[in-house]
């Protein structure tokens, strides 16, 4: 029986990465050591003394997750594959899996006057995470992959996002070497509202 779905294995494959990440993300999230906490208030200040590393794990599972949305998305626009296309999904993935390891450092330097390397590396995660949907549509575009019309203007449409976001965050990279604080209050509201935009975007 011929596959109903030719991009099957490359779906399931790419879900497991997705939920690998996801994993190793929350691994980041380490339980304040016992060795110090004599009291409450000794435990509500080492909940404190983590928060950052919280706040930047909520962020980064947002990133994964939104990119998943849209990768999903992304999938269902084909109607078949290309080598082209599998390599530049694989340099989407490897954004993926890489992101947890600036998230656990901007969890740990954000309000240290080190913050800098940990926000630049996060932002060059985002940018070549850009690259990797600018390198995908190219290929699906290019390789005639796409089912119609109308999957060929959204697949357009999602290569100038790309850019325009490999482009933000490449600059967003250098000004995080003055401004890492600033820079990474900034990331967190675009996926917000990316969040948000996205969100809508399935009401409609």
């Amino acid at each position: 029986m011929a596959e109903t779905n030719p991009n099957s294995r490359l779906e399931a494959f790419c879900d497991g990465v997705f939920a690998f990440a996801l994993t190793l993300l929350v691994v980041e999230v380490k339980i304040p050591s016992t060795e110090h906490i004599t009291s409450t208030t000794d435990f509500w200040n080492a909940l404190e003394r983590i928060a950052p590393l919280v706040g930047t794990f909520l962020l980064s599972f947002g990133v994964i997750f939104i990119t998943w949305v849209n990768h999903h998305n992304a999938l269902k626009l084909l109607n078949k594959t290309s080598s082209p296309l599998i390599y530049a999904n694989g340099l989407l993935l490897l954004s993926i899996v890489f992101i947890p390891f600036p998230t656990g450092l901007i969890g740990e330097y954000i309000l240290t006057d080190h913050a800098s390397p940990a926000v630049i590396l996060y932002e060059a995660v985002l940018a070549l995470q850009a690259l990797g949907w600018i390198a995908a549509t190219q290929a699906s575009l290019k390789g005639n992959l796409l089912k119609n019309e109308k999957a060929i203007v959204q697949a357009r449409d999602a290569r100038k996002f790309g850019v325009y976001a490999l482009v933000t965050y490449s600059l967003c990279a250098i000004l995080a070497i003055w401004y890492p604080l600033v820079i990474a209050v900034i990331t967190t509201l675009i996926w917000i509202y990316w969040l948000i935009y996205g969100i809508r975007l399935k009401e409609e």
